[in-house]
């Protein structure tokens, strides 16, 4: 459990930096996309494709992963799909979520 948190906090430190490198604001996605890192399932026995997500949301006070994607027309499962190192328990305000993804 603590590994997905941990994972979690990686990506969006990630996201972060890269926004402060190309001077965009830290709030906001770089040109509209979110590109997600390549994931593999320790149980997968083929790759995981690499996504390109193509509408972000900010989480704002209240919300859960289920509001969030029920709220963008999501399944659990799509919206999980399209954030594979989210922990839904530890969810913060401001995190950007993937509604949508493409194959990169």
């Amino acid at each position: 459990m603590a590994k997905h948190g941990a994972a979690a906090l990686l990506v969006a430190s990630l996201l972060v930096a890269v926004a402060l490198a190309a001077g965009a604001d830290a709030r906001k996605p770089l040109h509209g996309k979110l590109i997600l890192p390549y994931v593999a399932k320790e149980d997968a026995a083929a790759a995981v494709p690499a996504l390109t997500c193509s509408k972000v949301h900010g989480v704002q006070e209240g919300e859960t992963c289920f509001s969030v994607a029920q709220a963008g027309g999501l399944t659990q499962d799509a919206f999980l799909g399209f954030n594979p190192n989210i922990n839904c328990q530890t969810i913060f305000i401001g995190q950007w979520v993937c509604l949508a993804a493409t194959s990169a």
